[in-house]
C-alpha cells in the first residue's frame, strides 16, 4: 500500500485562473484524492499499477501555468509523519474514511 503526495502551487491573479484551480482541485477530489492542506492533496493507492495510472491522469488535467510536484510515499513513510501546529504534535495515520483493501496482495 502506498499514498500519492500532490503538492501545487497555481497562479490564481485572475478570475480565469482561480477558476482553473478550482477546477484542477475538484478534479483531484473527484479523482479519490483528499485535501492535507490548502494546495496538498493525497490518496491511497494499494499497488504500483494504480499508482502509474493516477500518476498518467494527472498530467493530463495539470494546468498549463503553475507548479505541480508528486511524490510517492509508502504506507510506512505516510504514517511516521507528523502534522504540527499550536505547539500540538499528532502521528499523522491514514484518513479513517479510506479503507485499506480486503485482499493482500504480494508483488
Amino acid at each position: 500500500m502506498g499514498w500519492m503526495l500532490v503538492m501545487f502551487d497555481l497562479p490564481v491573479l485572475t478570475k480565469a485562473q482561480r477558476r482553473t484551480a478550482t477546477e484542477f482541485r475538484n478534479a483531484l477530489l473527484e479523482d479519490g484524492f483528499f485535501m492535507v492542506q490548502f494546495s496538498v492533496y493525497t490518496r491511497a493507492c494499494p499497488d504500483v499499477d494504480r499508482m502509474e495510472k493516477h500518476a498518467e491522469r494527472l498530467r493530463k488535467m495539470v494546468p498549463e501555468a503553475g507548479n505541480v510536484r508528486v511524490l510517492f510515499l509508502t504506507d510506512a513513510q505516510w504514517t511516521r509523519g507528523l502534522c504540527l501546529g499550536g505547539g500540538n504534535y499528532e502521528r499523522n495515520h491514514p484518513p479513517e474514511r479510506i479503507e485499506m483493501p480486503k485482499q493482500i496482495e504480494f508483488w
